[in-house]
């Protein structure tokens, strides 16, 4: 897996599914997928929280597109149980880096995701974005090897947190690019 999306959540905040909802008549599942697909951050793995999300969720994603699925181990557990589990399989093991995202970022583009590869360091653990005001860790580009072994399952410390302890780089974007969908108001 080149990338990890995360798309496992409640969508509780929401109201409905965020992975279902259209932007310009795409849902942002299919979004989010195609613009991984056009920085070359292909196979993509795609965490869920049961297999009924799979069967929806894959009807609106383009079937060129390498994507794998998987199965959250104890659903609606969290991102960082997601991430700790996904970067345990060995397949992710293969990649230097592997890229980040979760379902609810629909305008993120392929050339943001180009971007944070071009400005990684060779001695980054990672790349984080932000908008000058706040981190977003969840659309970090990762060195699986070195982050799994760092990240505390089950704790109340925040991602950002943890990753702003190790050794990385932060990468400034625009607010609007990572925009996040987390109530109806954020679709106005």
């Amino acid at each position: 897996m080149r990338s990890l999306l995360l798309a496992g959540g409640k969508s509780s905040r929401m109201g409905r599914d965020k992975a279902l909802i259209l932007i310009d008549g795409e849902t942002c599942i299919s979004r989010i997928v195609n613009a991984l697909e056009m920085a070359d951050k292909t196979p993509i793995r795609i965490s869920v929280s049961d297999t009924e999300c799979m069967e929806i969720y894959n009807k609106s994603i383009n079937p060129k597109i390498d994507v794998e699925w998987v199965l959250d181990s104890q659903k609606h557990a969290g991102p960082i149980e997601s991430i700790i589990e996904n970067l345990r399989d060995p397949v992710c093991q293969k990649y230097d880096l592997v890229q980040l995202v979760t379902v609810d970022v629909p305008w993120v583009t392929g050339d943001f995701f180009t971007s944070l590869s071009d400005s990684i360091e060779d001695n980054d653990c990672l790349i984080m974005p932000t908008d000058g005001k706040k981190l977003h860790p969840l659309l970090s580009l990762i060195r699986p090897k070195i982050v799994l072994n760092k990240l505390i399952r089950g704790g109340t410390e925040p991602l950002y947190s943890q990753f702003s302890k190790l050794k990385h780089s932060l990468f400034l974007e625009l607010p609007e690019v990572m925009k996040n969908l987390n109530h109806p108001e954020d679709l106005e």
